[in-house]
């Protein structure tokens, strides 16, 4: 019979650490999270490399000044509640390439 709790595999597979299940489950959830805000593919998202990061980086800031705009202007369209995904999504990336860069040079 099969457990249908909800649960990821992953993360009840004895045999991996609590912490890669982790991991898989944070990265997992970032391409999903970023994935309702850009129209981007998974791969796209998922790609971890410093050159991935800093296109994604510059993406997010592109939408989040078209977000802006529509917000300036009175646009039907525009949602507030996706302008502070946006923007959390956005600081939390550029965290992340800093610390790449720092990592890098350092």
């Amino acid at each position: 019979m099969a457990d249908n709790s909800g649960r990821s595999s992953l993360a009840q597979d004895p045999a991996m650490p609590v912490t890669q299940a982790a991991n898989v489950s944070d990265a997992a959830r970032r391409v999903r999270e970023l994935s309702r805000l850009l129209p981007l593919w998974p791969d796209e998202i998922a790609d971890e490399s410093h050159g991935a990061r800093r296109r994604l980086v510059a993406i997010m800031r592109r939408a989040l000044r078209a977000e802006r705009q529509r917000g300036i202007g009175g646009h039907w369209t525009y949602d507030l509640a996706r302008h502070a995904q946006l923007l959390e999504a956005y600081r939390t990336e550029l965290a992340a390439l800093k610390d790449i860069e720092r990592r890098r040079d350092g």
